[in-house]
């Protein structure tokens, strides 16, 4: 069992900024990729940003230059930090791990970003 929770969800305005974070549990070798997706009411699930245990990341055009993921390969643990916020980013936030070509979720947190 891998079990992944995430946290720094939040309420936020406007150009203000918060860091997520994800850690996996259990049974655990190797995490190949860590990312995050993000999914706002009556849209699909869309990618926010990817890590490979090697530290090459992929982002999605929309979140370039304002989001940095990073990881801590020691502690299974992945973060998000996310900058200059905008409306459109609020959605709720959910972290991914493939673990020997297996993809798990975590429950998610919500981000909402409001004046």
């Amino acid at each position: 069992q891998v079990q992944l929770v995430e946290s720094g969800g939040g309420l936020v305005q406007p150009g203000g900024s918060l860091r997520l974070s994800c850690v996996a549990s259990g049974s655990i070798f190797s995490i190949n990729v860590m990312g995050w997706y993000r999914q706002a009411p009556g849209k699909e699930r869309e990618l926010v940003a990817t890590i490979a245990r090697t530290g090459i990341t992929n982002y999605a055009d929309s979140m370039k230059g304002r989001f940095t993921i990073s990881r801590d390969n020691a502690k299974n643990t992945v973060f998000l930090q996310m900058n200059n916020l905008k409306p459109e980013d609020t959605a709720a936030y959910y972290c991914n791990a493939v673990i020997v070509g297996v993809g798990y979720w975590g429950q998610g947190t919500q981000v909402t970003v409001s004046s």
